[in-house]
């Protein structure tokens, strides 16, 4: 399957990685802390390319928006330090939980560098566009929720890792958007779509407290559970039929953000 070819891949390339930065004597921490700073000047990238324009694939001013190419470049550096602090942490032997708290507390101010630099540009723009500002704001809210509901909830049950928007299908669909010049179409879909991913972790924490045995694996579950494909587990048919639906969304719906400014201000 897709999901599975992709995870080989990674894992392979990022263990291989890994044990050349701790030849070269690489901390798990100094790995994590590199990662937020590639990840704030893509946020600043974002802020200069959302002000410039559409695209440079899409507009005349091709120069501005390369700024869009630069910030995905800097967020794949990023997304490798994420892969391998924690790899490093388990091929040498040096993980700690303080090390596996830093890494939770960087990636939430990753997420807010990437969005307040989006929200930063459409301020930027002239007029602001004050719509997308909000919808920045809103999708910074979902991934901060997620995160929080998961571990709030592990305070209270074993688990609570359901839902399809978890962390690196968020940065995944950061990447994708900056890489296809669509950016509109990412603060839209994260504004909206993984809200219902905090909303199934409410239920789901609820349902378990109450002793109710939620499905937690739709091949379990009932015909109407198994049509729900964002529902699935990775590395399964129905989670990649998601995926690619997402993919979609990010190339092919092309959204301007100024005539949403304009239907507001109408």
């Amino acid at each position: 399957m897709l999901g599975r070819a992709v995870a080989f891949g990674f894992s392979t390339a990022r263990d291989l990685v890994a044990r050349g930065l701790i030849r070269l004597g690489a901390t798990p921490n100094a790995v994590t802390l590199a990662g937020l700073v590639f990840t704030i000047a893509a946020g600043v990238c974002f802020a200069i390319g959302v002000r410039s324009g559409p695209g440079w694939t899409l507009c005349p001013h091709a120069a501005d928006n390369a700024y869009l190419l630069l910030a995905a470049g800097l967020l794949i550096l990023s997304f490798a330090c994420d892969m391998l602090d924690g790899a490093i942490a388990r091929i040498a032997n040096k993980g700690t939980r303080f090390g596996a708290f830093l890494d939770s507390s960087i990636d939430r101010f990753s997420d807010f560098a990437i969005f307040a630099g989006l929200a930063a540009g459409y301020a930027w723009s002239s007029p602001a566009n004050l719509t997308f500002i909000l919808l920045c704001m809103v999708a910074f809210l979902n991934g901060f929720m997620i995160s929080y509901a998961r571990a709030r909830a592990e305070d209270l049950i074993d688990s609570c890792s359901v839902g399809f928007w978890q962390r690196g299908e968020r940065m995944a669909a950061v990447l994708i958007a900056a890489l296809a010049h669509n950016i509109p179409a990412l603060v839209l879909q994260q504004a909206i779509s993984p809200f219902f991913t905090v909303l199934r972790r409410i239920m789901f924490t609820r349902a378990v407290l109450a002793g109710k045995g939620p499905v937690t694996d739709p091949r379990n579950g009932s015909w109407w559970h198994k049509i729900r494909i964002w529902e699935w587990p990775r590395m399964t048919v129905p989670y990649d039929a998601a995926v690619l639906l997402h993919i979609a969304w990010l190339l092919f719906a092309r959204i301007e953000a100024a005539d949403w400014l304009r239907t507001a201000i109408a």
